[in-house]
């Protein structure tokens, strides 16, 4: 098809905002977005011959080193989401405490990882931006973090930016996900995946098998049939992928289908997991559950657990349908087995 043919994102929330009789107030949220998406995607390309490379020699609230580019992405999201005046307060994986936009009447709040995978900056493999969107609750006070933490179940919109070969925003509103190609020669994402289905079952796993000595039975089980391969319990072959980037991993999965694990195991539990609730587990949930997979901590649904911190982290288990309900049992044989054995 030719460009000036296709279907922009512009155009999309338009039609979409039609659809729903909506004021047009979340175009311009998701307007930002784009414009955050494209002047990121500018940082990340130019890498090294804009000196955006390296360590910056700070440390985020999480206690993790900032590469340069955490810090710049940051800023960038923080700096166009204050001019456009749309969102009434924000909260970033980078910053210790929720930040209000002053002077916005917004009525939605965002929240974002604004560099997901910075380790592999330096040496140019994909990285990514997570967002969610929701509702400024009547009452709600926006300099606090009380409105932030919501289910995931109340998400108005969720979505990723992935800096790879191309750079592709994938997007749900609650009515499916659709995928938008940055067309570099213009300057505007493009409708390039309409209507994202996850397969239901997959031959790909994606995990960190160096955290191996620490997992749990129910986890070991699972990695330990895939890797048996065709004369193993599940009678195929499995391909084990793990490049330390959740956006690349989850789009891997969208494609083609599969388990995406990081777990709370023996190492991380007291802390909860690896991942953030609030702005890795819940907006990648609420993808991949509109496309037709499943995500859980193991044994509850990611979007209906209750937040009580703005950086609560927790388990992650999503991807195809059939492998997470396959997960999600074996978790469930274990914790039985475990209540008879007392």
């Amino acid at each position: 098809m030719s460009s000036y043919k296709r279907v922009t994102l512009s155009l999309f929330l338009i039609k979409e905002q039609r659809r729903l009789g909506g004021t047009g107030s979340f175009t311009a949220l998701l307007t930002d977005i784009c414009t955050i998406s494209k002047m990121i995607s500018n940082e990340v390309n130019r890498g090294a011959m804009a000196g955006n490379l390296g360590y910056a020699g700070s440390r985020n609230v999480q206690g993790e080193d900032q590469k340069t580019l955490d810090i710049l992405a940051n800023d960038i999201f923080m700096h166009i989401t204050e001019q456009g005046g749309n969102y009434a307060a924000m909260a970033s994986e980078e910053l210790e405490d929720v930040h209000a936009v002053q002077g916005s009447d917004g009525r939605y709040l965002l929240l974002f990882d604004p560099l997901d995978g910075s380790s592999n900056i330096d040496i140019n493999i994909a990285v990514g931006s997570i967002f969610s969107i929701l509702r400024l609750p009547d009452g709600g006070d926006c300099n606090t973090k009380e409105p932030f933490l919501q289910q995931g179940i109340k998400q108005v919109a969720a979505g990723y930016t992935l800096y790879g070969s191309s750079t592709m925003m994938v997007l749900t509103s609650g009515n499916g996900v659709n995928g938008f190609t940055l067309d570099q020669n213009v300057g505007v994402f493009v409708l390039t995946h309409p209507n994202m289905r996850i397969p239901e079952d997959g031959q790909e796993f994606a995990i960190n098998a160096s955290r191996g000595q620490f997992w749990d039975e129910p986890v070991k089980r699972y990695v330990d049939e895939c890797v048996a391969g065709a004369s193993g319990p599940r009678g195929k072959a499995f391909n084990m992928r793990w490049v330390g980037s959740m956006v690349a991993e989850v789009h891997r999965i969208l494609f083609r289908g599969g388990a995406f694990l990081y777990p709370t195991d023996r190492d991380n539990i007291a802390k909860g997991g690896k991942l953030r609730l609030l702005y890795e587990a819940n907006p990648m949930a609420f993808i991949i559950e509109q496309a037709g997979g499943a995500a859980t901590t193991g044994r509850q649904r990611i979007m209906e657990v209750e937040p009580t911190a703005l950086h609560q982290r927790t388990g992650v288990i999503l991807g195809s349908k059939n492998e997470v309900e396959r997960l999600t049992n074996y978790y469930k044989e274990y914790d039985e087995a475990k209540r008879k054995a007392l």
